[in-house]
């Protein structure tokens, strides 16, 4: 079967929240004076609900999961979760998002499971830079992280570079030949300005990322992201000889809504057709209410249904925490 909204996208990809809660404080995620009130245990989907939810997501069309918090990690008993949604005939590629500050305890569970992309959010390569960007001393946790994975020789290692004006864009350089030594996708993200309103003071666009970077080395353009099954809205550059790859995620100045291809299932159980619109649709409710599969599908499909074409920058209505990204 295959999910296939208004449009005519096809949707086989599904981002699931398991936590709203992090153990970093990043100044673009949640500013000095932004409050996110907690979800209680009740609230936020239990793992059982997670794993019916996504099987009939499976059996519907979607091929590739990914895991995301907060952060995901945090959650108790995330490894035996893992274990079990590695389980799941017909998921093709299963991928975690992680601030990397616990990840290195797990890497060999997600080896077992059969993750082979990790996505790390990794803002500096400064460890003091890094503490006032995520309000922790946690810098060489991650660095650690990082290398072991490499180490263990996961397929794709994902580096997560949101650039934020007047903090880190003088980095540009240093992520560009930290991808010509090693074997990782270097991704620079323009900051949305989801917690700060509609004027984004942060924002660096990736169209000046590149042009500064086409200065100084020889980029190649590469078609597609051999590191995934399914392609995403990143587009991948190669510096001669380099090792790694570099990607751009330009959602604020160029949109790639044309070729989404996911939905998002949120920690408290609703369904985002787009992650900037505040539409959702409840799942939970049905689902503790006794909803038999045919009722979850019928939930799903609708989510997919009622994906816009386009979306409207920063009408979100709650914070990236409580999404998952």
């Amino acid at each position: 079967m295959m999910l296939i909204d208004n449009y005519g996208r096809k949707i086989t990809y599904l981002r699931v929240s398991v936590t709203d809660r992090c153990n970093l404080r990043c100044i673009y995620c949640r500013p000095e004076g932004y409050s996110i009130p907690r979800l209680s245990h009740e609230e936020i989907l239990r793992y059982e609900e997670i794993l019916r939810i996504v099987k009939l997501a499976v059996k519907l069309g979607i091929r590739k999961i990914r895991i995301t918090g907060g952060e995901p990690f945090v959650r108790k008993d995330i490894d035996m979760f893992i274990k079990e949604l590695s389980k799941i005939s017909g998921i093709e590629e299963l991928t975690i998002t992680t601030n990397g500050v616990l990840l290195t305890k797990y890497l060999s569970i997600l080896k077992i499971a059969g993750v082979k992309t990790l996505n790390i959010s990794l803002d500096t390569l400064r460890s003091a830079r890094y503490k006032i960007i995520t309000g922790k001393d946690e810098f060489f946790k991650v660095w650690t992280a990082i290398h072991e994975a490499k180490k263990m020789g996961f397929r794709a290692i994902k580096i997560n570079v949101v650039l934020l004006k007047g903090i880190n864009e003088d980095e540009v350089m240093n992520f560009a030949e930290l991808s010509i030594k090693e074997p990782f996708y270097i991704r620079f993200i323009e900051h949305m300005p989801i917690c700060s309103g509609n004027d984004d003071l942060f924002l660096v666009s990736g169209k000046d990322v590149r042009e500064f970077l086409k200065k100084r080395f020889e980029l190649s353009v590469l078609n597609e992201d051999k590191s995934t099954f399914y392609p995403g809205p990143a587009r991948y550059y190669k510096i001669k000889g380099a090792k790694g790859v570099l990607g751009f995620i330009d959602p604020m100045t160029s949109h790639f809504c044309n070729m989404c291809n996911r939905i998002r299932l949120t920690a408290d159980g609703h369904l985002k057709p787009c992650l900037l619109s505040s539409h959702q649709i409840d799942i939970k409710s049905p689902l503790r209410a006794g909803a038999n599969d045919e009722d979850i599908k019928a939930l799903i499909i609708k989510a997919v249904k009622e994906k816009p074409m386009f979306h409207k920058n920063n009408n979100i209505g709650r914070a990236m925490s409580t999404i998952g990204g």
